[in-house]
């Protein structure tokens, strides 16, 4: 899955570096194996922003510069150059930058598992949940999807500048503790989040029943 990710982001043609951040000395193998660069960064970090800090850091020291940094979870192996495409139209202007995708099922917007996004008239985030947001009152949740447009987040980021290198210094907040989305540390120290949308979302290999959904559409694309 990691060498598809990593293949994905290579070939698109808008990547000037591909690095494959990791802890697990196992991925740096594989990566190595394949012909990828990997780099094993420390074991304690919450999120993949701040492994992926500690790479741009190390990167810098030796005097290489970026005007932008991408972090792509290893667990999206359908990703594709449109998508990265307008993640980076969004950062456009901004420093920090996310996408979503209409959610089109009423299972896709109650599970936890699915983090909801509500955005602003000018495409910025205002917040992101686990629960779907915003609460329809006085609306059975089976009606919700005909009444209000909701968003799945789509957990891909790109960072302008030296921001990346601001945001992994910032410590946990109070929101980000209790939903678990490093994210809303950003939104709660005054960060704006711009937030492009695409028609469909890149799956994300989350859970068992995601891993299964993933094998049956790369057999399809095989026969």
């Amino acid at each position: 899955m990691v060498q598809w990710v990593w293949e994905a982001v290579t070939t698109s043609g808008l990547a000037s570096k591909t690095v494959v951040a990791t802890d697990d000395s196992r991925i740096l193998s594989a990566v190595e194996a394949f012909g990828g660069l990997a780099m094993m960064t420390a074991d304690t970090y919450h999120s993949g922003t701040d492994r992926c800090a500690e790479v741009l850091e190390r990167l810098q020291a030796t005097g290489e510069q970026y005007d932008a940094v991408v972090n792509v979870q290893g667990d999206e192996p359908f990703i594709t150059a449109d998508t990265l495409s307008t993640l980076l139209n969004a950062l456009q202007g901004n420093v920090i930058a996310t996408l979503c995708t209409p959610i089109a099922s009423t299972e896709e917007l109650l599970s936890p598992n699915n983090v909801k996004v509500v955005l602003s008239r000018n495409g910025r985030a205002l917040y992101f949940s686990r629960q779907p947001i915003p609460y329809l009152r006085g609306v059975g949740q089976s009606e919700w999807l005909k009444l209000q447009q909701y968003y799945k987040h789509i957990g891909i980021y790109g960072f302008a500048g030296n921001t990346l290198s601001r945001v992994a210094k910032l410590e946990q907040g109070r929101l980000e503790k209790c939903e678990s989305l490093e994210q809303l540390r950003w939104l709660e120290n005054g960060y704006a989040i711009a937030v492009g949308e695409v028609a469909s979302q890149s799956i994300g290999i989350d859970t068992p029943e995601d891993l299964a959904l993933a094998n049956t559409i790369i057999t399809k694309k095989e026969k």
